[in-house]
């Protein structure tokens, strides 16, 4: 699969299809170790493992089947805020 490496905030990203997930047995929360080996990025699940990251005592694929059930589980009365972060610090762009 061909893949471009894009800016995410102040980091660079690449995205996974649920399939290749699914090949290399990860899943959302997973821990991960990520390592470089003769100029090639290398992946692999930790030794911890599965659901490392969770919510409520769950694995986040455990707990939430998509992001659509999860936004069900948030309170009626959720009134999000915007945070005032101060002023832009080195090249950030706003």
């Amino acid at each position: 699969m061909l893949a471009v490496i894009q800016k995410w905030g102040n980091h660079q990203g690449l995205s996974f299809t649920p399939e290749m997930l699914n090949q290399a047995q990860l899943s959302l929360g997973d821990e991960v170790f990520i390592s470089v080996r003769q100029g090639e990025i290398i992946i692999k699940q930790t030794a911890h493992g599965k659901g490392k990251y969770t919510f409520r005592g769950k694995s986040f694929g455990e707990t939430f089947a998509s992001k659509a059930e999860m936004v069900t589980q948030m309170p009626s009365d959720y009134n999000p805020v915007e945070e005032d972060w101060g002023q832009p610090v080195g090249k950030e762009v706003w």
